[in-house]
């Protein structure tokens, strides 16, 4: 844990939205989680990489994630910061590694934090079960912003209990994943599965404690 007076640092997300061309709901979320993985399996991040130093401080505290939206010259603006672009099918995200509160980018922090909300054009299929699927609280009601962050968190959370070996395949695989929303009856069967699973502080929309998501990682599964 970091230490006493420390100040808090925070990893942040931005998803590109223009006017004209919005991106799927799930997709969103899938390459969201996607990008956290990509940038806590990168070269810069472990080591001596030049991003190692901030990425250990941020998760030996808490993971905190802010997922912003840029269109336009902000995304341009903030493309142009130090960070990874990863793209879904309908989905841009960059991400951008964790800096204090008090350091964010003013690039990154004027960006819009709320209001995000996007839709799946048509229904979203049964998801393939040798994927890595994050399975959604069917009880809540969030943002796809705030959904985008915990999908993050359960990424993260699969990836802290991998192997090195079962790290390294995934990335060779492109941290190919799923996103769905659980069943009822399903969410519950998984909550006592063993898988990791996120329990929010409560800073934003849900209450604290809430569980929001379970990260179903076939490397994980126990049955």
């Amino acid at each position: 844990m970091s230490a006493e007076g420390d100040v808090e640092s925070v990893l942040t997300l931005v998803l590109q939205v223009e006017k004209a061309e919005r991106p799927a709901q799930t997709d969103a979320l899938e390459t969201a989680a996607r990008a956290v993985l990509a940038m806590l399996a990168d070269e810069r991040s472990v080591g001596d990489g030049e991003w190692a130093e901030a990425m250990r401080n941020w998760q030996d505290a808490r993971i905190r994630k802010v997922v912003r939206r840029a269109r336009g010259a902000e995304w341009r603006r903030a493309s142009a910061l130090p960070g990874i672009t990863v793209t879904g099918e309908t989905a841009v995200v960059r991400v951008f590694p964790p800096v204090r509160l008090d350091e964010v980018p003013k690039d990154l922090a004027k960006l819009q934090v709320t209001g995000t909300d996007l839709e799946d054009p048509g229904p979203v299929g049964a998801p393939d079960p040798a994927l890595p699927i994050l399975w959604v609280n069917p009880g809540l009601t969030m943002s796809t912003g705030k959904a985008m962050a915990q999908c993050g968190h359960g990424a993260h959370l699969a990836w802290f209990e991998l192997s090195a070996a079962e790290r390294k395949a995934w990335s060779a695989d492109g941290f190919r994943l799923a996103v769905r929303t659980a069943e009822p009856a399903q969410w519950s069967t998984l909550l006592t599965s063993g898988l990791p699973v996120v329990q929010d502080a409560g800073f934003t929309e849900v209450e604290p404690g809430s569980y929001t998501v379970i990260a179903d990682h076939p490397a994980l599964r126990q049955w």
